[in-house]
Order: C-alpha cells, then sequence, then structure tokens
C-alpha cells in the first residue's frame, strides 16, 4: 500500500491457514481457500499494526480473518491461471481476481509431494470497508487506496486414505 502517496510500505500475516482441493492431478477447476489471522499483520512497525487491528481499519475483535473462497481456477497459459473467488474483509464480500504462476511440484527430503504457486492481485480498500482517511497538515494523502497482494504458497499432496 503505498505511504503519503510516494514510498509503498509492506506487510504480511504470520498466521494462516489455505488448501487446494482437486480432482486429480491437474489444478485446473481446483476450489481454493484461504484463511488470514488478522491480529497476525506485522508491518515491522508495532504501532503502526496497532492502529491496522483496531476499528478505523480492521477491527479485529470483531472481524479476526480475512477469507478467500475461490468460484473458479482458469489455466490461462503453460504456467499461468486466473483464480476468481469471494474475498471477505471485516463484512464485505466482494469477488475478485487474482493472477497465479505454478512454480511446478517437487518432493522433499520427507516423500511428501508439494506445488508451488505465486498468487498476485490488487484491490481497492475503500470497496472492503477500509476507508480510515487522513491528511497530513501540508495537504499530502497519508495512505492510498489500492492494496496490491503477494502470497507464495506451498501445497502438500495428501495421501488417499486406503479403505481396509
Amino acid at each position: 500500500m503505498k505511504h503519503l502517496v510516494i514510498s509503498t510500505v509492506t506487510g504480511s500475516f504470520k498466521k494462516f491457514s489455505g488448501e487446494a482441493i482437486t480432482e486429480d492431478d491437474s489444478f485446473e477447476n481446483a476450489q481454493v481457500t484461504f484463511t488470514l489471522d488478522v491480529h497476525s499483520i506485522d508491518t515491522n512497525q508495532e504501532q503502526r499494526d496497532e492502529h491496522l487491528r483496531n476499528n478505523d481499519f480492521f477491527d479485529v475483535p470483531t472481524y479476526p480473518n480475512i477469507t478467500f473462497v475461490s468460484t473458479g481456477l482458469t489455466k490461462t497459459g503453460d504456467d499461468t491461471y486466473k483464480l476468481a473467488g469471494n474475498l471477505t474483509v471485516k463484512d464485505v464480500t466482494k469477488p475478485v481476481t487474482l493472477d497465479v504462476e505454478y512454480g511446478g511440484t517437487a518432493t522433499d527430503f520427507y516423500g511428501n509431494e508439494k506445488a508451488g504457486f505465486e498468487v498476485s492481485g490488487k484491490i481497492n480498500r475503500k470497496e472492503f470497508g477500509l476507508t480510515f482517511h487522513a491528511v497530513t497538515e501540508a495537504g499530502s494523502i497519508v495512505l492510498g487506496d489500492d492494496v496490491k497482494l503477494f502470497a507464495n504458497v506451498q501445497f502438500v499432496k495428501e495421501k488417499a486414505e486406503v479403505a481396509a
């Protein structure tokens, strides 16, 4: 997000969960869900993080999570997809479309098969009820409206249970 409309402030959520459910080894049309623990926000400045947690922004006591539920994952190239879904921030749910780049699959040292993805997109914070607005004494806008989203994720393939 832009700060004073001249520089970018970054942050991350330290606690989150997610899953991708597929019918087979293809990711096309996978059902993807993510949940972010908003209290775990970290912008590398505790005072700013506390402000983001209060009712000027996320109102964590009332809305502790941000959720995403996909409505479609469409292959657009060899290793690229469009991930459509519903993003819920506070009590506002809106459709969003995110860009996905598939990094490939690999087996780790423990025999777990993993798939890696980079996800990116952009939302307007005000559309999700994050409407805090401030202006400096000199008349500069404190916060931009657009928030860039980035996620680097690995999914671990669950082993199918064998019926006895």
